[in-house]
């Protein structure tokens, strides 16, 4: 009781110290996006809302992020699963790939893509001869989306996946269930929080991205585009309100996700 009542004082200090640390951060994060919205009328939002580019390019980024980030999760959550639980010859590199494009530069990450998708590539001239027009077109901007985004949502994947007792599986295959029955009755639902949590990530990541977008379609526009477009040309006073309008539109939508991820949470349990 003495040893702990000596430590106490000790250990209340440091907290103190990691707390003005952890405000400093905190601050540094808040700070800028206050000022941003605190510099932006009402009016100003409003009249910016009114505009048909505006609320185009916002409706456009919102839903090619998220068609691509249910595209590929049906091939990318099974591949969570398999570095989760499966050993094979150049697992390492397969993960190191998986989280190379954390590391590449955006606009490198675009010309990539670029060459992959381009008319004259193989998957482009396909796309071609279908309709489906990669280059300066929604499926283009769905690819260099997904391209940055996919190791958020393969890495919080296979974490869920890892977490789960692997002798839960164990037990359901020597009871007779297939492996695809266990997967789905067991493994899927015991690791569909860190999905889901990767789906948001990888969906919050392809909204924001940039560099690649820019570089596979500039048009039609998505909403980090237009504003990096008219803050070049008009400058902060015309690109501010449109920043402050979609980070105040994805707010919206992550506070929705949560609260819907939250109900299922307390339903289940």
């Amino acid at each position: 009781m003495n040893s702990f009542s000596k430590c106490s004082p000790k250990t209340d200090a440091l907290s103190l110290v990691f707390a003005a640390l952890g405000g400093v951060v905190l601050l540094f994060l808040i700070a800028p996006l206050a000022g941003m919205a605190l510099g932006s009328p009402f009016p100003e939002l409003v009249k910016t809302a009114a505009e048909a580019e505006v609320r185009g390019s916002i409706f456009l980024t919102l839903w090619t992020s998220l068609a691509g980030t249910l595209l590929f999760s049906v091939a990318a959550v099974p591949l969570a699963y398999l570095l989760a639980r499966k050993q094979f010859p150049l697992k390492q590199v397969v993960s190191a790939i998986i989280d190379l494009p954390i590391v590449v530069p955006h606009s490198a990450a675009g010309i990539a893509i670029l060459g992959f998708i381009a008319p004259s590539s193989l998957l482009g001239g396909a796309g071609e001869r279908a309709g489906i027009h990669f280059v300066g077109g929604p499926a283009g901007i769905i690819a260099a989306m997904s391209f940055v985004s996919l190791p958020f949502l393969i890495n919080a994947a296979r974490d869920g996946f890892a977490a789960v007792p692997e002798r839960l599986e164990k037990v359901a295959l020597s009871l007779g269930a297939s492996p695809t029955r266990v997967f789905f009755t067991i493994s899927l639902p015991l690791a569909w929080r860190s999905i889901v949590s990767g789906l948001v990530m990888m969906w919050a990541r392809g909204l924001s991205e940039f560099g690649a977008v820019a570089i596979v379609a500039y048009h039609p526009i998505v909403t980090p585009v237009l504003i990096y477009e008219r803050f070049g040309a008009f400058g902060l006073k015309y690109a501010r309100p449109v920043a402050v309008l979609f980070l105040g539109v994805c707010l919206v939508f992550f506070i929705f996700v949560r609260f819907l991820s939250r109900r299922r949470n307390n339903a289940a349990s």
